[in-house]
């Protein structure tokens, strides 16, 4: 039998049951083709990966010490301050100022980690998160804001990390994930897997009307993050990618709610729209991840029946949207109609 995620299983039933958060098929299908000739246009593929300024350009096991720092720590930068949200540094949310740019968001995640390697913090290290040189004011340091707001959940960040570096130095006795990905032989859902399963704070799944429901955020980035970086090739190199889906944060569903690909009941969308907090695993949280999940799905199928040959996966799909969502929040910078995100806080996204 062949290996499953468990995560296509679970968005079923919840798709199936949901009481919040609906498909809206029509919308989908109009949505693969504005999409996918987007995608064309703009010739997207993994080389888009690289072309972000903050991100690696070289490929070897210390880019993925970093894509593993990265998705390790790749959760909640919805900022308090900036109702808006509209990702403008001027709102004073959580920022990071790096070679003469400031930045919010998931890219003061990136550009805290490049300043720290700059300034020769191992930041990227299992060996260093494991040692007792590495504390939490280490990490307060490499994460000190430049604006008034400072960032979210530090002692989990702080956690997580102690965690990931006790696994790998201990459990599996490596230096690097680099040695953790030969493991998988070439198995995306292999590989995301063996991360959920043996990192408790990877292990992104819920209780949804008595069922366990796997949502695997960061774990099925962390492997797309590599796939892509390496142009699916070498560590980057996995032969069943297509079972990844997309990943279930708190931007992707939002851009999928402005096209109409999902749609919320009228009580969620007052309780969105008002900027109240929804608790990690709440119903309606998991619904949104789970239809967001879903509505994706729905647009690769589209996107496959109209363009049998072409390459687009969920993962593409996904890397689009959220791109596209971070762009047009810098150009409404809070003005419009736009559903706004939900706000989750936890150390799954």
């Amino acid at each position: 039998m062949t290996e499953s995620t468990k995560v296509l299983e679970s968005v079923k039933f919840i798709t199936e049951n949901a009481k919040d958060v609906f498909i809206q098929e029509d919308k989908c299908r109009a949505a693969a083709t504005e999409i996918y000739n987007a995608m064309l246009k703009n010739k997207y593929s993994t080389d888009t990966w690289s072309s972000h300024v903050l991100n690696p350009k070289t490929k070897d096991s210390s880019t993925i010490d970093w894509i593993f720092t990265i998705d390790t720590l790749n959760f909640s930068f919805w900022s308090d301050i900036d109702k808006k949200d509209t990702g403008n540094p001027a709102s004073k949310s959580f920022a990071i100022e790096y070679k003469g740019n400031t930045y919010t968001g998931y890219w003061s995640l990136c550009a805290a980690i490049n300043k720290a390697l700059d300034n020769g913090v191992p930041i990227t290290s299992p060996k260093f998160w494991a040692s007792d040189s590495f504390t939490k004011d280490t990490l307060a340091q490499v994460f000190k804001s430049a604006s008034n707001e400072n960032i979210f959940l530090l002692d989990e960040r702080f956690q997580v990390l102690k965690e990931a570096g006790e696994v790998l130095t201990k459990k599996f006795n490596v230096s690097s994930f680099a040695e953790i990905i030969p493991l998988a032989n070439k198995s995306a859902v292999k590989l995301v897997n063996l991360v959920a399963s043996n990192f408790d704070s990877y292990n992104d799944e819920s209780l949804y009307l008595g069922h366990k429901v796997r949502i695997l955020k960061r774990a099925q980035i962390l492997i797309s993050d590599i796939w892509a970086c390496f142009n699916e090739q070498g560590l980057g190199e996995f032969t069943d990618i297509d079972s990844i889906t997309m990943f279930a944060d708190y931007r992707v569903p939002q851009i999928l709610h402005s096209l109409g690909c999902i749609a919320y009941s009228p009580a969620l969308t007052k309780h969105i729209q008002n900027l109240q907090p929804l608790e990690h695993n709440d119903p309606r949280e998991i619904e949104i991840r789970g239809l967001s999940i879903q509505a994706v799905e729905v647009i690769k199928k589209y996107i496959h029946e109209a363009h049998p040959e072409t390459k687009i996966n969920a993962i593409l799909i996904d890397f689009y949207l959220w791109d596209t969502a971070k762009l047009i929040q810098k150009q409404l910078g809070g003005i419009g109609d736009n559903i706004a995100i939900h706000r989750t806080r936890s150390i799954y996204y």
